[in-house]
């Protein structure tokens, strides 16, 4: 007991290791300052998920019961490393270009971003990897057991127990981690650098175990040798049949397991990681499986008859009292578990959240991606939601099965499951002919059979199919068999199941594709895929006709975030020549915008929203010439014509859109000289008459006289204000006004700004005063008149029942930005151009003044370096006033 209490105690401790390791590395990369977490070591190392407690146990029991047929594991990744290395730089290269999150993802782009193939692939998906999960929590439960002296082959009665407190575990492990950024793209930093850390201990682990089972108890490398060569599993013995169906099972699933896609394409930083990986990703499975023999040999001789093989690796230092040597083997094979089944429940939940919960939500939601509510939130608690699913799934799988089965059998079922990827992505690579109909037909037929044929026999006799259904098929019909279909009998179940699944999958794929007809999307996205090295840059054509810029704005704020949507939108806007946060609705944005979507929520889920709200995508002649592979003079011509033709009618939209600037300015000057002269008229008006009674009046009492004098002197201060307004404008314009830098607090500069707006009567103010502790270096009086100005017209215009005010600071670009939200029914569209107008006023409200205060607020803020701007989408009327947080003054 003692022995075990140590063992957890240092599990625990190699847990929180990984915890540190984690968030450390996830700190590192959101700084900036994580280099190294791109480099092709840990890329390789995070490759080595590949090697799970499969390899680390299952291996050296393959070996004890099949001999050398356990290397035909290796083999297959070894040949795509080596041999393809080109179709692995196209399948990142795809994925980049694509921006794809997963396999589902990727499957379903290439089909014309079809939302029934992501959902197909994505249920197949969770289904074939359910019993490798299984495999892990197994392993661990019986490496819990030989430590706790349970006899061999016997499962210990907390077995179940102790798989679910591992299963849970790791669900809280991989939600922290896996779930803490929404886009996909942006790398899971912190678990990719934990798998490397544990690629490594159990490399280190292993190999101990092989130097102390040669050195320690086989006498040296050549007596070892030597009893290998004279053992039964030592001798070479190959089943052609068999090597070749599992060589070319363990290829397909290193290209087609979830989590092998995860760390391979999504998780790539640079296709050039490729090179090191190509020749360094074999010399790892090489070192891993250096032992294997000498331990399966020793183990035979040693342990006693009976004894479960693929524990060897943890049994025989326990029975020779290497306890520590024992609790390291335990930790190699913790870390294969464990760094499969968290990359695997990351990639799974990112399916499951893109492909099945926001359709779902899509669907129910009226109005789709423009109603309230925040799909960021939507998306990664669903995604933390699939993860415990997942998980569960895993140890339902191990005790609905009784884990009772060898882990190679366990594992080779999940392999022939997702195998069944391969048609359709390989398809969709190299064949443009490749459709939607074949491969949605070819997954079908494939997993059908596969579950007939692999799964449900994988429960036993008497458990899903009844020992009847297995040797006579069902209602006695022998040809279907699930071990034996068309009446073929002696193949091995496993050739068997391969054979029928994998050529049946290819001929529908194939033979559906070769009668349907691909859409003009399927055509153009097989294009891209198929040619992606000449059309990494290609692009799908929106028509943007339909779309709104401030809609598109409001439903990437509720995926992206409101800093990265905003700072996207701004950054395109600038592209195009723009002022502001809303570029035009181009066909260029909008598969920019795509593209973004796509890297959060999937390229299907992605296309469905955008689309809408523009109303639906075109294909354009250079798509259909690039589809159809014309001459490249006929595609430069076309090319041309057509960019001239978007240059024009860009050059019509800004012209149109100068034109209406102008009109609207046009009569916002004439309304600003009638309010002027009424501004002007009043109240000299009224100076000039009671002056006059005054002077002609006798006989006014002292009590009158001060009345009429308070009046002249009202007047006189407002028409003071006026003129002062109207002067300074003309000075911030001609540049001749001088700023008095100095240094303060943000916060006691709003302090100023409320309380010389009268203290924000019936103004409900929101503010954050931690945030606003910030030391500023700028004209402190001038950026006060600029947030008295924001406070007073929030105060004076905003129409809602109850007026709030939201005073937001926050950091990006370099620019210190303040935020000013209230909760009325915003500016319009049409009137958000010219808001910043000498002659505009905006709202028909009576609430005073002559326009002037946002013009003052630009021009200051442009002599403070910085800018005053409308910020669209945020519900009611909003700006941000941005200052570059070391001021360089535009004016002195």
């Amino acid at each position: 007991m003692a022995v075990l209490n140590i063992l957890v105690a240092v599990c625990l401790t190699y847990v929180a290791i990984l915890f540190l390791v984690a968030f450390m590395a996830d700190r590192a990369a959101m700084r900036g300052r994580a280099v190294w977490l791109r480099s092709p070591l840990v890329y390789t190392l995070s490759l080595s998920i590949y090697c799970t407690a499969w390899t680390f146990y299952g291996a050296v029991g393959n070996a004890a019961r099949s001999g050398l047929e356990y290397v035909t594991i290796y083999i297959g990744p070894t040949l795509v490393m080596v041999g393809w290395w080109w179709g692995l730089r196209k399948l990142v290269r795809v994925g980049r270009a694509q921006r794809v999150t997963s396999i589902a993802d990727l499957i379903s782009s290439r089909y014309g971003k079809s939302p029934l193939l992501a959902v197909m692939v994505t249920l197949m998906a969770v289904l074939g990897t359910t019993p490798y999960i299984a495999l892990q929590l197994q392993s661990v439960t019986l490496s819990f057991a030989a430590f706790a002296g349970t006899a061999e082959g016997a499962r210990p009665a907390d077995s179940q127990s102790t798989a679910l407190w591992v299963a849970a575990g790791l669900a809280v492990f991989t939600v922290l981690f896996g779930t803490r950024n929404l886009d996909a793209n942006e790398r899971h930093n912190g678990v990719v650098m934990a798998i490397a850390l544990e690629a490594v201990v159990k490399l280190f682990a292993l190999l101990a175990v092989g130097v102390f089972v040669v050195w320690g108890l086989g006498g040296g490398l050549s007596e070892t040798l030597a009893r290998i060569d004279t053992s039964e599993i030592g001798r070479w013995q190959v089943a052609p049949g068999r090597w070749a169906g599992m060589i070319f099972l363990s290829a397909a699933a290193f290209l087609t397991l979830p989590r092998m896609f995860q760390v391979l394409v999504v998780e790539n930083e640079n296709e050039g990681h490729l090179r090191l990986a190509s020749w360094m990703f074999p010399a790892y499975l090489m070192l891993i499986s250096l032992f294997v023999l000498p331990i399966a040999v020793t183990g035979l001789e040693r342990m006693p008859a009976g004894s479960n093989p693929d524990l060897f690796v943890l049994t025989v230092p326990l029975s020779e009292g290497q306890t520590g040597l024992a609790m390291l083997s335990f930790l190699g094979g913790f870390s294969s578990a464990t760094s499969m089944v968290i990359v695997a429940a990351i990639a799974l939940s990112t399916m499951v959240s893109n492909h099945i919960v926001v359709p779902i939500w899509l669907r129910l939601a009226h109005g789709g991606a423009l109603v309230s509510g925040d799909v960021r939130n939507l998306v990664l608690l669903s995604r933390r939601f699939s993860i415990a699913g997942v998980l569960l799934l895993g140890y339902l799988y191990f005790r609905v099965s009784g884990g009772g089965a060898a882990l190679a059998a366990i594992g080779l079922v999940s392999f022939l499951g997702v195998a069944q990827f391969l048609p359709a992505m390989l398809g969709g690579l190299f064949w443009r002919g490749a459709t939607r109909s074949g491969a949605i037909a070819g997954l079908s037929v494939g997993f059908a059979v596969w579950t007939w044929s692999m799964l449900l026999p994988s429960f036993g006799a008497g458990g899903v199919l009844s020992a009847g259904i297995l040797a006579e098929g069902p209602f006695a019909i022998g040809w279907l068999r699930p071990q034996a279909l068309f009446g073929i009998d002696g193949l091995d179940p496993l050739v068997h199941a391969i054979l029928w699944s994998m050529v049946l999958n290819t001929l529908a794929f194939v033979a559906v594709s070769l009668v349907s007809f691909p859409s003009p999307l399927e055509r153009l996205q097989g294009a891209q895929f198929v040619d992606v090295f000449q059309h990494s840059g290609g692009r799908q054509s929106w028509t943007g006709g339909m779309a709104q810029s401030e809609d598109l704005l409001i439903m990437a704020q509720r995926i992206m975030g409101a800093g990265d949507a905003q700072r996207l939108f701004q950054r395109e806007a600038q592209r195009q020549g723009l002022a502001g946060y809303l570029p035009e609705p181009s066909p260029d944005f909008l598969n920019v915008l795509e593209r973004e979507l796509s890297g959060s929520v999937g390229a299907a889920t992605a296309h469905a929203m955008v689309g809408q709200i523009v109303g639906g995508a075109s294909v354009t002649v250079e798509d259909l010439m690039a589809v159809a592979d014309e001459t490249a003079q006929m595609m430069e011509y076309s090319s041309q014509l057509e960019a001239k033709s978007a240059e024009l009618a860009r050059t019509a939209r800004q012209l149109r859109e100068a034109n209406e600037k102008l009109t609207q300015l046009s009569v916002q000057k004439d309304g600003f000289l009638s309010q002027i002269s009424h501004e002007l008229r009043t109240p000299m008006t009224s100076i000039r008459s009671f002056s006059e009674i005054l002077r002609d009046t006798a006989g006014l009492t002292e009590m009158e006289k001060g009345r009429y004098a308070g009046i002249i002197y009202g007047e006189t201060v407002r028409l003071t204000r006026l003129l002062d307004d109207l002067l300074d404008l003309s000075v911030l314009e001609n540049g001749q006004v001088r700023m008095n830098v100095s240094h303060g607090s943000l916060g006691d500069v709003i302090d100023h700004a409320v309380a010389a707006a009268g203290g924000a009567v019936g103004l409900q103010i929101t503010r954050d005063r931690e945030v606003e502790a910030i030391l500023v270096e700028t004209d402190l009086d001038r950026l006060a008149q600029v947030f008295i100005n924001l406070i007073a017209n929030a105060q004076k215009y905003c129409d809602a029942e109850r007026p709030e005010l939201r005073i937001s600071v926050g950091r990006s670009g370099g620019m210190l930005n303040v935020d000013f939200t209230d909760n009325g029914s915003g500016i319009p569209r049409d009137a958000q151009e010219v808001i910043f107008e000498k002659f505009s006023r905006v709202s028909d409200r009576e609430a005073g003044g002559a326009g002037l205060g946002l013009a003052i607020c630009r021009e200051i803020m442009t002599r403070l370096g910085g800018k005053v701007a409308y910020l669209p989408g945020q519900g009611g009327t909003a700006f941000r006033v941005s200052l570059p947080e070391r001021a360089q003054l535009a004016a002195q």
